[in-house]
């Protein structure tokens, strides 16, 4: 009477999400000032002030049954022309209202996107590192995922070796930049070999292979990284977004799937990408936070705390003897677990209630992922802790 998929889901946790529930409970033994969680990405700096603004305003002189009332699937016209308007002036993208499809954040997103490609034999290629939720997202769907192996020196993409995954049944690559969990941004470089080598490929196949282009980091950048607006170089693109990370509103669940007039099929497509969000229960997006963001599609975070932590915990750990390499986005740092297990290493840390994620379900054992979303004072009370932990490897 119960689908065994499901429940394997259901009780094979993320070790994410078990690592933070550890760590909650840690904290009631211990004091919370004892507990170094970098496990899971939650922003750590405020919303912009216009968006708690904008929230005030709205619930305070709008008609209620307006605000809290439902909206049209795709979501409201006024925050699908806002969105559009500031992606048109930021990157020229040329888009419509019509080609935005509001979600409850970047994972609905994703799942409406593969559901949409999920014909017979279905097959989508990722990129080791990868957020672990991809895995799930994609085989529950019935669509194979295929991992490129990853490129441990710059962690940008092994292209000959993608080249060598993709066939007749693949739909989509699936790319994910600036990077969860490495913290690094693809270079257009990059981008426009992968743009030349899935042209190519289509061609080979004789069907479009689409772009999955997951951004929800697309505003957390550093030391003048460029975030290319991957339509521009790849026409058949789909773009999924969140404003969790940018707008720091994880817990209000908004975000979008933006199938541009340039992807093959992009009316079907579309179409398809409601369809698939239909029947995963999809009514339509938040009202309310449609509404702040239709308000606040141009408000951009401040990012001198992440920068400081970045900075902080890469220029200590790297004098200790950790290897890493410098990540340019996100909020993340991925480093390379002394001895070769991250699971190993990750249980050792444990023990110190310094809580870090094994890479092996990012597709990298043998790294693990700090999120460095966290307090000044956290990173510069856990450095002692790193540096024991690694001295016991010598």
């Amino acid at each position: 009477m119960i689908s065994q998929k499901m429940l394997a889901l259901g009780q094979s946790r993320s070790c994410i999400r078990e690592l933070f529930e550890y760590g909650m409970k840690q904290v009631a033994v211990v004091g919370r000032e004892n507990v170094f969680d970098f496990s899971i990405g939650n922003p750590s700096i405020p919303s912009p002030g216009a968006v708690n603004e904008a929230f005030l305003n709205i619930v305070g002189t709008e008609d209620s049954l307006d605000v809290h009332g439902y909206t049209s699937a795709a979501g409201y016209p006024g925050v699908r022309k806002a969105v559009a308007d500031d992606l048109n002036a930021r990157f020229n993208a040329h888009l419509r209202p019509e080609n935005l499809f509001f979600t409850c954040g970047a994972a609905p997103a994703l799942i409406a996107v593969v559901r949409a490609l999920a014909v017979k034999g279905a097959e989508i290629v990722g990129v080791a590192p990868f957020f672990a939720e991809y895995r799930p997202y994609v085989e529950s769907n019935g669509v194979k995922f295929v991992v490129t192996p990853p490129d441990t020196e710059r962690f940008q993409i092994r292209l000959d070796e993608m080249a060598d995954l993709i066939n007749e049944h693949t739909q989509a690559v699936l790319i994910n930049s600036p990077n969860n969990p490495s913290g690094i941004v693809y270079t257009k470089e990059t981008l426009e070999k992968l743009a030349a080598l899935l042209m190519e490929k289509s061609r080979q196949v004789g069907h479009p292979i689409y772009i999955i282009a997951d951004e929800p980091y697309r505003e957390l950048v550093y030391d003048g990284a460029e975030v290319s607006w991957v339509p521009n170089l790849y026409p058949n693109t789909v773009v999924c977004y969140s404003y969790s990370k940018s707008l720091s509103l994880p817990g209000e669940r908004i975000g979008y799937v933006c199938v541009p007039d340039s992807a093959a099929d992009s009316d079907l497509l579309f179409a398809a990408v409601a369809g698939a969000a239909r029947v995963l229960g999809h009514v339509c997006p938040p009202s309310l936070q449609q509404r702040v963001v239709a308000r606040c599609a141009a408000e951009r975070p401040d990012l001198a705390a992440y920068d400081k932590n970045r900075r902080a915990l890469y220029d200590a750990l790297t004098s200790f003897g950790y290897d890493c390499p410098k990540a340019n986005g996100a909020f993340y740092m991925f480093v390379k677990a002394p001895g070769g297990s991250s699971k190993a290493f990750s249980d050792r840390a444990k023990e110190k209630n310094v809580l870090v994620v094994p890479g092996d379900d990012f597709g990298c054992p043998e790294y693990f992922r700090l999120c460095t979303c966290v307090s000044y004072d956290t990173i510069q009370r856990s450095l002692p802790l790193f540096k024991e932990l690694i001295k016991t490897y010598r």
